[in-house]
């Protein structure tokens, strides 16, 4: 019997615990769960004058050797800027890049103020490039409006030599002309 009493003991001690448990006020569960705790302030280690700074950020722009070849072209400087053509088209070994060099290197070969001016020769490069143009790659904003001024150089041209031939058909018929214009004369001054 003493292992049912001490059973029996241990269940009415924890029978009483449980209920001392229980019984504590509810005012003071209901308070305890509903504060919140204490957050501490967040504080940032920051200059004051932070707030009223007028701050610029300078970054320096990383021009490739196209860029710096344009900007020298724009310069007046034909023989840096076709140096740096040249460079980013041997750096660069893509077909866009030789595309784009093409370009820029034939657009200044048109140009009458350029060491390199040669008109032919900007024919021909142009030419050459129209049909190799890549497909699907982005191509500088630049470079295509340069491939537009070579079309429009290249379709000017046509268009002088086409005049020039015309004008020279015209001279030989108004020769044609004024000559027989002058034999008329002599038939009918001689009668």
């Amino acid at each position: 019997m003493p292992a049912i009493r001490t059973n029996a003991l241990a269940t009415a001690g924890l029978l009483v615990l449980l209920q001392a448990c229980s019984s504590t006020p509810a005012t003071q569960q209901s308070a305890a769960e509903s504060a919140p705790e204490a957050v501490p302030e967040l504080t940032l280690n920051l200059p004051e004058q932070a707030q009223d700074c007028a701050c610029v950020v300078t970054e320096e722009a990383d021009y490739t050797f196209l860029d710096k070849g344009f900007n020298a072209l724009v310069a007046g400087d034909h023989i840096e800027a076709v140096q740096y053509f040249q460079r980013y088209q041997r750096l660069e070994s893509s077909p866009q890049a030789n595309w784009e060099a093409g370009i820029a290197i034939a657009y200044d070969s048109m140009l009458p103020d350029s060491p390199f001016y040669d008109p032919a020769a900007a024919r021909t490069a142009y030419g050459n490039l129209k049909d190799q143009q890549v497909g699907g790659v982005p191509i500088h904003t630049k470079a295509l409006m340069m491939r537009d001024a070579l079309e429009t150089f290249v379709a000017m041209e046509q268009q002088i030599s086409d005049l020039k031939s015309d004008n020279a058909l015209l001279r030989q018929d108004l020769e044609k002309r004024e000559e027989a214009l002058k034999r008329l004369r002599e038939l009918t001054l001689g009668q």
